[in-house]
């Protein structure tokens, strides 16, 4: 803060307006009132002159904004994928494979999930389903016991995530056994498959077939109220009328 000065000229002797002589005292004070400006800094400082140099000068550091470089950083994003494109995809032909459909002997449907190389927790997650017809239970027995040790996993209907077609038959349903406990995906999905060998191997058992338990459906009649599409409603929870359910005598030229 600036400070003013101001001198005030008084006698040196105020008791006695009788004394003689001319000599005074000075005094000083500052007030914050006397140091304020009346007049912005600018206009004092600065002419018509400086401010037309001010708007002319090209600036010695030229650089655009923040905005500017995210809209770059995504250019050379692009560019990155569309050079991998170019460059790296046409490689991938000598990795090529022809589709062969699986059979009876490869009955398990193996999912994962990739981010493209970006870490993430759920790549190491593996998931097996698998349809309990083509599993190797011996009896009808076996069959129902096996859904009974299965509990919520074990579903009439395959699931939606799985990659089974529609039209496939639902026979006694799907299993669908996940893990992503472990820190490898390797190990995931291997004892996703021993305990799903554990179970085929306690089903075929014949020393205790819970023969007089019946199955607990609760956890899919749950999902299916959950879904509020009707399916829980006079067993269409088992038995979903398709397409194939249409009578033909119905179609035209059947008659």
């Amino acid at each position: 803060m600036l400070s003013f000065t101001r001198t005030l000229r008084l006698p040196v002797n105020l008791g006695s307006p009788c004394a003689s002589g001319s000599s005074l005292r000075n005094l000083s004070f500052s007030s914050p009132v006397l140091a304020r400006r009346t007049r912005p800094v600018i206009e004092e400082d600065f002419t018509d002159d400086d401010f037309l140099e001010l708007l002319t000068e090209t600036p010695e550091v030229a650089d655009s904004p923040s905005s500017g470089h995210l809209m770059l950083r995504e250019q050379r994003q692009i560019l990155h994928y569309l050079r991998l494109i170019e460059h790296e995809m046409p490689k991938l032909v000598a990795y090529r494979k022809p589709f062969i459909p699986p059979t009876s002997a490869t009955p398990l449907i193996v999912r994962s999930l990739d981010y493209q190389g970006e870490p993430h927790l759920a790549t190491i997650k593996r998931v097996v389903v698998v349809a309990v017809d083509h599993l190797p239970l011996q009896t009808p027995q076996a069959i129902h016991k096996f859904k009974l040790l299965a509990g919520p996993r074990w579903t009439p209907n395959p699931p939606t995530d799985a990659g089974v077609a529609k039209g496939e038959p639902w026979g006694n349903g799907y299993i669908k056994i996940s893990c992503e406990y472990l820190p490898r995906p390797e190990m995931n999905l291997k004892w996703a498959s021993d305990t799903l060998d554990k179970l085929v191997a306690e089903a075929n058992d014949p020393k205790d077939t819970f023969k007089t338990v019946p199955l607990d459906l609760r956890h899919v009649y749950a999902k299916a109220r959950k879904a509020k599409k009707g399916d829980h409603l006079h067993g269409r929870v088992l038995n979903r009328p398709t397409i194939k359910d249409f009578p033909t005598e119905w179609l035209p030229g059947r008659n």
